[in-house]
């Protein structure tokens, strides 16, 4: 057990007995608490900390800990069945404002630690950066100034670093809190609430409850192992007036496909008929493990059609939150706006550590582990599906990404395998969150970054397996 779990055992426990103690009577020593609980006076620590921060004790230092006074009022039970009202449109003519994070969610929900994660994006602790991270972060809080404000769009030197990726200068780079906020901020400031967007299908989820928080139309554009497909993208532009195409054209989520290169172009032309701006969601840019990627979309955009949306998240941590938008023209002062709107600005500690962790000589370094690891999982997922389940192993294999997007067998009930998966030990995600409309089949995304290595893979698999065998018995 963590130190992390731990506190939040004993805290539990400690919170059952507090009504054996009046107000303001002193709790056992730390050093008691200790020896009962046989963990670390770090951990006890925690505990106590979590119990004074819910305002249920007073720690004194140097006197003890002691059961907080009871609060005078409290609120008791209240109707707040009005706001069932208050929260719905107020607009009757426009479209339901739908505030749903389940499609998200679901790939972010914890588990028991013997069930298999195939529902997760991050990197497992053995590939990602804690040691670089912890560095830089130490050397960044050293920097003189570190806890000054920073310029709103950004420290100068990370957005020049941010833009070298997308061929363009500092001047058109914006720092962001990280790939979602950047989502969200390129559609609120790019189409105003009713306005159609559109969007690849299937998609990725936080995308789809992005629009839908902000009341757009979502209208599907199908892709196939090429990406999106543009005679259906033109048709699309046509038929909705749409003046926003949002799009992943590396390693795309869910389905791990590549736009072809005789696509690029003929996407972009699309566009700037429709004379409408693609958002360029390039969030797997660090997370290759194959052949050499193509560059960033942006990198031949002639008319300033392309918002690019970046981020260092997935190759390090969830919690550096550190991304970008790059734009041209009067499109990156409306962002601007809006990025000052939400956030004013991303914190300078968190800026100066990601320079710091990208600036290292470490950094390289730590990309070639995460391309090598992620390819080790890989390989051993399609090895694991070739033999449990050869049906349902995708065509072609994305090169890159973490994840596989399998094809399920008509008829079946995607809710009713997550659940069975769950059972047997393994977390998956069902593909219909990931579709804007109805889904024309069942699918199943299964992730490999987030497994501890191969032997975990192949176990993974033989639950899944068996949960298939529950609910799709003609597989």
């Amino acid at each position: 057990m963590n130190d992390d779990s731990s506190a939040t055992a004993v805290a539990e426990s400690l919170r059952a007995e507090l009504n054996r103690f009046s107000p303001g009577e002193k709790l056992p020593s730390s050093r008691t608490l200790v020896q009962r609980f046989r963990v670390s006076p770090v951990t006890v620590s925690r505990a106590l900390s979590a119990l004074a921060a819910e305002g249920l004790v007073i720690l004194r230092p140097g006197a003890g800990t002691y059961r907080a006074p009871n609060h005078a009022a409290r609120i008791g039970s209240i109707d707040t069945s009005w706001q069932q009202v208050a929260l719905t449109t107020q607009d009757p003519d426009g479209p339901p404002r739908v505030v749903d994070a389940s499609g998200v969610l679901a790939n972010f929900a914890t588990h028991a630690q013997d069930v298999i994660p195939f529902n997760e994006g991050y990197l497992h602790p053995t590939l990602a950066p804690e040691r670089e991270l912890t560095t830089a972060l130490a050397r960044a809080a050293r920097r003189a100034g570190a806890w000054e404000r920073p310029p709103v769009d950004g420290l100068t030197a990370l957005r020049t670093w941010f833009g070298r990726g997308a061929g363009v200068g500092p001047a058109q780079v914006l720092v962001t809190a990280g790939g979602q906020a950047a989502l969200t901020a390129s559609l609120r400031a790019l189409a105003p609430p009713g306005a159609p967007v559109l969007v690849e299908s299937p998609t990725y989820p936080g995308v789809l409850a992005v629009a839908r928080a902000a009341g757009l139309r979502l209208v599907p554009v199908p892709i196939d192992a090429d990406g999106v497909r543009p005679d259906l993208l033109a048709d699309a532009f046509s038929a909705s007036g749409a003046r926003v195409f949002l799009c992943q054209p590396l390693f795309q989520n869910p389905t791990g496909a590549v736009l072809a290169d005789a696509r690029r172009r003929v996407v972009l032309d699309i566009a700037h008929a429709a004379g409408a701006f693609v958002i360029e969601d390039d969030f797997a840019r660090h997370l290759g493990h194959g052949d050499p990627l193509p560059p960033p979309l942006i990198s031949e955009d002639r008319h300033g059609t392309v918002v690019h949306i970046t981020s260092l998240t997935k190759p390090t941590s969830p919690n550096l939150r550190v991304g970008a938008m790059i734009a041209r023209g009067p499109a990156l002062e409306r962002l601007r706006a809006v990025h000052f709107v939400d956030n004013f600005f991303v914190p300078r500690p968190l800026q100066e550590a990601a320079l710091e962790l990208v600036g290292a000589p470490a950094w390289p370094r730590h990309l070639r582990a995460v391309a090598s690891g992620l390819r080790e999982r890989r390989v051993a997922m399609v090895a694991a599906l070739e033999r449990e389940l050869p049906g349902l192993l995708p065509k072609p294999v994305p090169f890159g990404g973490y994840h596989l997007w399998l094809r399920l067998p008509d008829g079946t009930d995607e809710t009713a395998l997550t659940y069975a998966a769950l059972r047997t030990g393994v977390a998956i995600s069902p593909g219909r969150p990931y579709f804007p409309a109805e889904a024309p089949a069942p699918h199943l995304r299964i992730a490999f970054a987030a497994t501890a290595g191969p032997e975990e893979i192949v176990e993974g698999v033989e639950r899944l397996s068996r949960a298939l065998a529950e609910t799709a018995p003609g597989l």
